[in-house]
């Protein structure tokens, strides 16, 4: 039947508009995700959708008291329980024993059980002539698959991802050492940008005393109005300073505060650099101390392990020239009926099995296996090289932050006699300025250099703190000891 040309056209129109439609809606939401032109930001509709999943996936932050006053330690152990970098490390490190165990299972056989069920009906050639035959087979079967021979690929495989397990949990180790001294760092940030608040108040207590005293002169007309301004001006400098130092405490908090997982605008107090013991002497030379990062640094003992894994690598892409012996088999009951036409039908059932052994060997592969021979080989020449960039970089380090350490210890002798000096000059100064033996210049010299030296006694101190925790971090051993200078 035939139908009008007019109800084809009407119903064909009617289906390209609709393909047309469900085509440019569709083409107009996946335009949505791509930016219109290159000189202008993206601005869509899809960006407060993901702003939403933003704000929804915010992590639950530490909370800090703020009125207690938090040692070293305890935010060392704030940051460990819930900093995401030793996290995500820990999972790199668990995924890493999924693929171990992925690779240990190909050294066992693999059974499946099974059922199948299968009905047909066709014809079939009988002597001469075609016959109607219908089928109906019922198995339960249980199947084993067995590598019995690949000159030992499997176990290289499982090696090789043994050695990189090793190697996640050395990285894991890695990321700890690295979060304790970005901590004790960001702690002793704030010790000094505390300590040197605390100087700059007293600097301002200072200079505000030399400006009480320059004003009290003048007023009796022993000074000049430009000895008075410059006393000022040394008081309002003082402010200046002590305004600067007080942000940079705010700064050093905040960002202590996040490293602990707390929200950054947390307020919370830490000890002072007057309630931590200095220690005044290093424990080892710098010899001693490179010959413990050779042994301890887990970054090093990382690269061991893949340089470990490589060599599995190399072994198990060797042992792809060598044949393959496969096992298969199945043991199962079979059900079957079967009816051919003029005949009456047939019934049967019981335990069929098969096994077969294969034995492959890929005579040619157009140097497939010899590349991936070579492309193993050059992953592991390269991972020693690494390692012999490691060491140096490590000596380098370790050096530096035994110079760096060793410096401390003497700027902290020298900063401890500039203040005592500074400290006698500069009341010296004043008091005779008050009897008019000195003149403002000169005491204004003398609290200038108070204050320099009060900053350079602060920062020495914890330089000593930073420059051991560095040497820790340098050598390793903040993971063993994590030892921190007690009140």
């Amino acid at each position: 039947m035939r139908l009008p040309s007019a109800y084809l056209s009407k119903d064909g129109l009617r289906a390209c508009l609709g393909l047309f439609g469900v085509l440019s809606f569709a083409g107009t939401i996946l335009a949505q995700d791509l930016p219109n032109r290159p000189d202008r930001p993206w601005l869509t509709g899809a960006e407060s959708t993901v702003s939403r999943q933003a704000e929804q996936s915010k992590r639950e932050e530490l909370a800090l008291a703020q009125e207690k006053k938090y040692t070293l330690p305890e935010l060392i152990d704030f940051a460990e329980a819930h900093s995401p970098e030793t996290r995500e490390a820990w999972q790199a490190a668990r995924q890493r024993m999924a693929a171990l165990h992925i690779a240990q299972s190909a050294l066992y056989p693999a059974l499946d059980v099974g059922f199948t069920a299968l009905t047909n009906r066709n014809g079939v050639l009988l002597y001469d002539t075609f016959v109607i035959q219908q089928l109906g087979i019922g198995e339960v079967a249980v199947k084993m698959n067995y590598t019995l021979f690949d000159a030992n690929g499997r176990v290289d495989q499982v090696a090789q991802q043994h050695n990189l397990l090793r190697a996640a949990s050395f990285s894991f180790n890695d990321a700890h050492r690295q979060l304790l001294y970005s901590v004790m760092h960001a702690y002793y940030l704030l010790l000094d940008a505390k300590g040197q608040r605390i100087a700059a108040e007293s600097n301002l207590t200072s200079a505000q005393a030399v400006s009480d005293a320059t004003q009290a002169r003048f007023d009796n007309g022993l000074a000049t109005l430009p000895d008075l301004s410059e006393a000022k001006s040394t008081a309002a400098q003082a402010n200046y300073e002590l305004q600067l130092r007080i942000g940079n405490e705010r700064k050093a908090t905040g960002y202590l505060a996040t490293l602990v997982t707390a929200p950054a605008d947390t307020s919370f107090d830490v000890q002072s650099i007057d309630e931590l013991t200095i220690p005044t002497t290093l424990s080892a030379d710098g010899h001693e101390l490179i010959e413990v990062a050779l042994k301890e640094r887990p970054d090093l003992l990382r690269q061991f392990s893949v340089i470990d894994a490589a060599k599995s690598g190399v072994r198990e892409a060797r042992s792809r020239y060598y044949p393959t012996v496969n096992f298969s088999g199945s043991l199962g009951e079979l059900r079957a009926w079967g009816l051919q036409s003029a005949q009456p039908g047939a019934y049967a059932t019981g335990r069929v099995y098969d096994a077969e052994l294969t034995l492959n060997w890929n005579v040619f592969d157009g140097n497939r296996r010899r590349s991936q021979v070579r492309e193993a080989e050059a992953a592991q020449k390269r991972e020693e090289e690494t390692l012999r960039g490691l060491r140096d970089r490590i000596e380098s380090e370790v050096w530096q932050a035994f110079v760096d350490a060793d410096t401390a210890f003497r700027q902290r002798d020298a900063a401890s006699a500039l203040l005592r000096a500074s400290q006698d000059s500069y009341e010296q100064s004043l008091e005779s300025y008050k009897y008019g033996v000195r003149n403002i210049v000169d005491v204004l010299t003398a609290q200038r250099q108070l204050a320099a030296a009060r900053f350079e006694d602060v920062s020495s101190r914890v330089a000593v703190l930073d420059s051991l925790a560095q040497v820790s971090y340098r050598t390793g051993e903040l993971l063993r000891t994590r030892e921190v200078p007690k009140p």
